[in-house]
């Protein structure tokens, strides 16, 4: 599918608000709402759009104590890496996991309520997997910039 500056200020619109009515998106991209209604529609089956969420507030959910967890496999094999990554889709305390190159193997962003329960993660859910064979911890003092935005370039 190729995108024109249309699709581009329809991305860039639900970016900023994924709430927006058809009829707000159409106003702010100056279509009716028809065209605005199938490109929208093609945009998700044509995957541009994975899906609408909500972002919440971590600190009135009690939520913010925030840690990046680097893990390091004990050997670098399929059998492991599956067996975290599908180990991790089941911890609720894991926002975010990427498979990363350099000293680690995976980096991860937790959130939990406190240094106490922070360290019952690692220990009885990190500690439950035998293919783990280092981890370490960062916290994060303070959200500098946390945006769900992707770069919309045109002209690919």
């Amino acid at each position: 599918m190729n995108l024109d500056e249309t699709d581009y200020k329809i991305l860039a619109a639900l970016q900023e608000d994924g709430s927006l009515t058809n009829r707000q998106l159409a106003l702010k991209v100056h279509l009716s709402p028809t065209p605005v209604f199938e490109r929208v529609k093609k945009l998700e089956q044509e995957g541009f759009i994975k899906k609408y969420v909500a972002v919440l507030d971590v600190e009135k959910l009690d939520c913010a104590f925030m840690a990046i967890c680097n893990i390091k496999l004990k050997q670098h094999s399929y059998e492991n890496a599956t067996k975290f990554m599908e180990a991790v889709q089941d911890m609720d305390e894991v926002g975010e996991c990427y498979n990363v190159s350099g000293d680690y193997d995976f980096t991860m962003k937790v959130y939990v309520q406190s240094m106490k329960e922070y360290q019952q993660f690692v220990m009885k859910i990190l500690g439950d997997l035998d293919c783990i064979g280092g981890l370490s911890s960062s916290f994060i003092m303070g959200v500098v910039k946390n945006s769900y935005k992707v770069p919309i370039r045109k002209n690919r």
